[in-house]
């Protein structure tokens, strides 16, 4: 049975690059909104985007953080990361610059997202806890195919470092 998973990514400049990723079909993913449902869930302000983003998070397992070239230190993601990690959910990211855009174009690496957060009273960085995966590969097909041989076990082993 497939783990129900939130996915966090930088919308515009990402969903072509997420939408693969979620639809590998190997954990099952929030349901994915249209251009439309978010302009009109924005117009509505602040406590409507976090309203939506906690109904989603709501029965989730993990989080994954699909990580673009300027996914880290955005608003809304870092609310998801924050959100995630205190309601005890396993959290994840991906790096997703080397798969191809809606244009055939790949991007360059981003900052990791959880280096912007600390966690315990020693200071520590999430980074420190959470795993970060940059697939080994430079075409957009083999990156695809490493992220669909591990993204099961990376969402496991995320679940795992939070319950123990």
């Amino acid at each position: 049975m497939a783990r129900r998973v939130f996915y966090s990514f930088h919308y515009e400049q990402d969903n072509w690059r997420a939408a693969q990723v979620r639809n590998m079909g190997i954990v099952e993913g929030n349901v994915p909104l249209s251009d439309n449902d978010w302009e009109q869930i924005k117009k509505k302000g602040d406590k409507a985007i976090k309203q939506w983003i906690d109904d989603q998070l709501a029965g989730r397992s993990c989080t994954i953080v699909l990580i673009g070239e300027k996914t880290a230190g955005r608003k809304w993601i870092n609310y998801e990361i924050e959100k995630s990690w205190n309601s005890g959910k396993g959290l994840v990211g991906i790096y997703i610059h080397n798969l191809k855009d809606k244009d055939g174009n790949q991007s360059t690496k981003g900052r990791n997202p959880f280096d912007n957060f600390v966690v315990g009273n020693d200071g520590k960085k999430l980074s420190s806890v959470v795993r970060a995966y940059d697939p080994p590969c430079t075409t957009s097909k083999d990156v695809y195919t490493h992220i669909k041989q591990h993204i099961e076990q990376w969402v496991e082993e995320a679940i795992k470092i939070r319950s123990s």
